[in-house]
């Protein structure tokens, strides 16, 4: 196997903690370095993990780190990874890729330039749900695929999260921060994107945090936070989706695969696994036994596989399908605030199915 691949991580908020469940005790991975706005909090990481706490410039800078693990909050993710890019370190990121398309075309070109691999998250879609349901589509279980619909409906991250303030900043709002599980798996499924609309809507301008030491404390919204998109695909399907911290809850599907012989219900993308339903005209649904994806898969395992992908070829979380959603993502919203259906600017390739990998095989 070799040495295991250096990872330094940048941020270490809520979202780390599930990174570091999955990626302590890799073989192929080690934790080398780590960084936060809170020294504490760094050291506390670093201890845990056998890292060294450091500085930003230390950590790119670290002989050791081959991959930056960019975990800061959206504003930052260009800095961190030009950072780390000018390093000559790969570097994968939390989703969004960046705040505008601009700024991730920025980030891909510089990385090529400097020959270093970017990805970022999802990777929830490498999971046995969304893979298992692309199986099904590609062996023609429901034979063309026409439409799809995707819908996240919840009251918004200020109930539960202690600082939610930039879920309601640029490079917020329920399209960008949760967007990007929904259109990963609907480009996962029918492929990319050339034109999209949309429509979105806020309904008040501050919110209230509901817990964590900040309680009852008032934040202010900058971000339209009810948000309907039309996905024209390449491949002649048209997807819908709604994303929406306004609401209550839904009992719609969070996806479902429409074709001209059957119909999909697809579990929530944000998560590694659920049930895929099969309907077809004149026959009993059939839950499909799982078939693809990594199997108890957890947030992380994207970055495996992004180490593990070949330096020639692009992976399956990578810099191009991350940009490409983005694309869609800020079209949507370009499209909702202009009242015009948007071209994009952008595309990809599906990224490569992935096979029934065992939790003791993708972690090993």
């Amino acid at each position: 196997m070799g040495q295991p691949h250096g990872v330094g991580i940048v941020g270490l908020g809520n979202i780390s903690r599930q990174y570091l469940e999955a990626l302590e005790g890799h073989p192929g991975i080690r934790i080398v370095a780590v960084a936060d706005l809170s020294a504490e909090r760094a050291a506390e990481v670093a201890a845990q993990t056998g890292a060294v706490a450091v500085g930003v410039d230390e950590l790119v800078a670290h002989p050791g780190v081959e991959t930056v693990l960019n975990l800061t909050i959206p504003a930052v993710h260009a800095e961190i990874a030009h950072a780390a890019i000018s390093a000559g370190k790969a570097v994968y990121g939390e989703k969004p890729l960046a705040l505008d398309v601009a700024e991730g075309e920025a980030m891909v070109a510089a990385a090529r330039a400097a020959g270093v691999a970017i990805g970022s998250a999802p990777d929830t879609v490498l999971g046995t749900g969304i893979q298992t349901a692309r199986r099904a589509i590609d062996d023609g279980r429901i034979g063309r695929p026409l439409a799809a619909s995707a819908t996240m409906i919840t009251p918004g991250h200020e109930r539960w999260h202690p600082n939610p303030d930039f879920y309601y900043q640029p490079g917020g709002g329920p399209m960008l921060d949760m967007g990007p599980y929904y259109v990963s798996a609907l480009v996962t499924l029918l492929g990319p994107v050339v034109a999209v609309g949309g429509a979105a809507s806020r309904i008040r301008d501050t919110r209230v945090i509901g817990s964590g030491p900040r309680a009852g404390e008032t934040i202010p919204v900058a971000v339209d936070t009810h948000v309907t998109g039309i996905l024209e695909h390449e491949g002649g399907a048209i997807s819908t989706i709604v994303t929406s911290f306004d609401g209550t809850a839904t009992t719609a599907s969070p996806l479902e695969v429409h074709g001209t012989e059957g119909t999909l219900l697809v579990p929530d993308p944000n998560r590694f696994d659920g049930d895929v339903v099969l309907h077809r005209t004149g026959e009993t649904a059939e839950t499909l036994a799982v078939s693809a994806g990594y199997a108890d898969g957890a947030r992380g395992v994207g970055l495996v596989d992004f180490v593990a992908t070949p330096s020639d070829v692009e992976a399956r979380a990578g810099g191009a399908m991350a940009l490409h959603v983005l694309d869609i993502m800020t079209g949507v919203l370009r499209a909702a605030e202009t009242g015009a259906r948007v071209a994009l600017t952008t595309t990809t390739e599906r990224p490569a199915a992935v096979p029934l990998t065992a939790r003791s095989d993708w972690h090993s």
